[in-house]
């Protein structure tokens, strides 16, 4: 008896003194979240930029944080806040939106709206997407926040939430022959259609060349002619004013790498959307994306607590690279051998690190995927005392 309880006091006092070996690598990641401009690459416009989607990683980018008159890509973040608002659940698509008189006296692009005219709120969202309709996006504006001063107080807080630190609104449609101070940037107008597209339901609408409302009797045509004409593209927003001249940002999908590019005040609409299309053919020309899905890895070994090992594993990882490299990267596992408890579920223990050669690509934290508790002396007593019964 004596010599079980002198093994018990020594088994207490090494239990009480483990600690957590130290991680193999402290190295920091690279920031490879904005690559090198395009070389002598010039498009003809005011401004420029062009992104992935997913991972907001900027490819390329020309006078990018000067701010212009936007026109009617203004309508980007009319549509954002209205598609917050019906996932929100503010509303349905199949609510009714009656026009008003001040909806209805809009110019420019329109579908020709009547005072107490009633269309649904998805036959207006098609108007404002497809046709870039000024008259339904007021309505829907009225409609959402009760009147336009109060939507456009709602556009400007969007934005600086958003980072657009070169926006400002005055209107929800991009008409600027009475603005002051209308004005994006190309970088701004990236961040709202990236916010804009996160709404799955809103690249339906974007991407249909042709619909009708009115029971058919009155046909929506695209402004974008990407949408018919290049590969992959998925809309978003033209727009042009004699202020703004010519802007477009265009969303375009291929082999799973969705890209957004955004020309401002180009001189012609031809120029505009040749412009865009040279962005985006050489984003998908010059690179990739490369996924990682999330992955549960080996466990690792506790110390201390009620079990004997901690499941851990990573989220998924998605970062832009080089056309050709995905198959080039390597992943490298940072771990301590041992883990101390108490262990909460969700504890970053340690990291995933892409590389590809000498080049980081980026990293995940791994995090332990369940709690395991610090064991008392009565539960390590209670097991010692089963495995004698049992042993």
């Amino acid at each position: 008896m004596k010599r079980f309880l002198f093994f018990l006091l020594s088994l207490v006092l090494v239990f009480s003194s483990m600690s957590v070996v130290s991680f193999a690598s402290d190295d920091e990641a690279d920031d490879v979240s904005v690559f090198p401009t395009a070389g002598t690459m010039e498009i003809d416009a005011r401004g420029a930029i062009l992104i992935e989607a997913s991972t907001g990683t900027v490819l390329f980018e020309q006078n990018a944080d000067e701010s212009f008159p936007p026109a009617s890509v203004t309508k980007i973040m009319t549509l954002l806040l209205v598609m917050e608002a019906l996932d929100a659940g503010r509303f349905t698509l199949s609510d009714p939106v009656t026009v008003s008189e001040y909806a209805a006296s809009m110019g420019g692009s329109q579908v020709f709206l009547s005072p107490g005219e009633t269309l649904s709120v998805e036959e207006m969202i098609k108007c404002t997407v497809i046709s870039s309709a000024n008259d339904a996006a007021v309505a829907l504006a009225e409609f959402v926040s009760g009147s336009e001063e109060a939507f456009v107080s709602e556009m400007n807080r969007r934005a600086s939430e958003l980072g657009m630190t070169g926006a400002h609104f005055e209107n929800v449609t991009g008409l600027d022959d009475t603005t002051t101070d209308h004005r994006c940037s190309a970088r701004d107008i990236a961040l709202m259609s990236r916010a804009l597209i996160a709404h799955e339901a809103i690249l339906k609408y974007s991407s249909t060349w042709m619909d009708s409302i009115r029971n058919g009797e009155f046909t929506l045509s695209n402004t974008n002619r990407l949408v018919r004409f290049y590969q992959g593209a998925k809309g978003l927003k033209t727009g042009s004013t004699a202020k703004a001249k010519f802007c477009l940002s265009a969303v375009a999908e291929r082999n799973g790498m969705t890209l957004i590019a955004v020309v401002m005040g180009s001189p012609s609409r031809d120029i505009r959307n040749e412009e865009t299309k040279r962005l985006l053919d050489y984003g998908f020309a010059n690179y990739s994306l490369f996924n990682r899905d999330e992955t549960e890895l080996s466990p690792v070994r506790t110390v201390g607590g009620t079990l004997d090992l901690c499941r851990v594993g990573y989220e998924k990882f998605s970062a832009v690279v080089r056309r050709g490299e995905n198959a080039k990267i390597e992943t490298e596992i940072v771990l301590p051998e041992t883990l101390k408890a108490p262990i909460n579920e969700g504890d970053v223990i340690g990291k995933a690190v892409f590389r590809s050669g000498d080049q980081v690509v980026g990293e995940v934290p791994v995090k332990a995927l369940e709690e395991v508790p610090k064991i008392t002396f009565r539960v390590l007593l209670e097991k010692m005392l089963r495995a004698l019964v049992l042993g």
